[in-house]
């Protein structure tokens, strides 16, 4: 069964974090992610997963809304994407740490999403510099 096909007939898919792109908030083969369908517009801090045309699950946060597109970038990452709505598969309702389960709606989680789009482009900055100096 496919992701979009445990959404329709579930109303959620549940999985394991595959990757570092969400580090430090989620870590690989740790954390839980629980995606559902969209039922209103994206907004800035929204965590998605969407469907690149060569079938790869991506899970990021938007980072700007857009007309006809978001950009979007891993909490991990500084390369940042625009991605069409429709690749958009479904949006992260809730994540388990350490068997805890957290809203994104959490005011913690707000204020994390926040600081950490933030701190972007010094986080970038560092990370180049520290690439040169090694």
């Amino acid at each position: 069964m496919t992701i979009e096909e445990s959404i329709v007939r579930n109303g959620f898919h549940l999985s394991t974090v595959v990757g570092d792109s969400m580090m430090p908030l989620l870590r690989q083969g740790k954390d839980l992610v629980k995606i559902v369908p969209l039922t209103k517009s994206l907004e800035k801090y929204d965590i998605v997963l969407f469907k690149r045309p060569t079938g790869e699950y991506v899970l990021h946060r938007v980072m700007k809304v857009k007309k006809d597109y978001y950009v979007i970038c891993g909490d991990n990452r500084f390369l940042r994407e625009k991605i069409p709505s429709e690749w958009i598969v479904g949006v992260a309702e809730s994540v388990f740490i350490d068997e805890e389960e957290v809203q994104m709606s959490d005011e913690r989680q707000l204020e994390y999403a926040k600081k950490i789009c933030g701190s972007f482009w010094s986080r970038r900055i560092k990370s180049k510099i520290k690439r040169i100096l090694e």
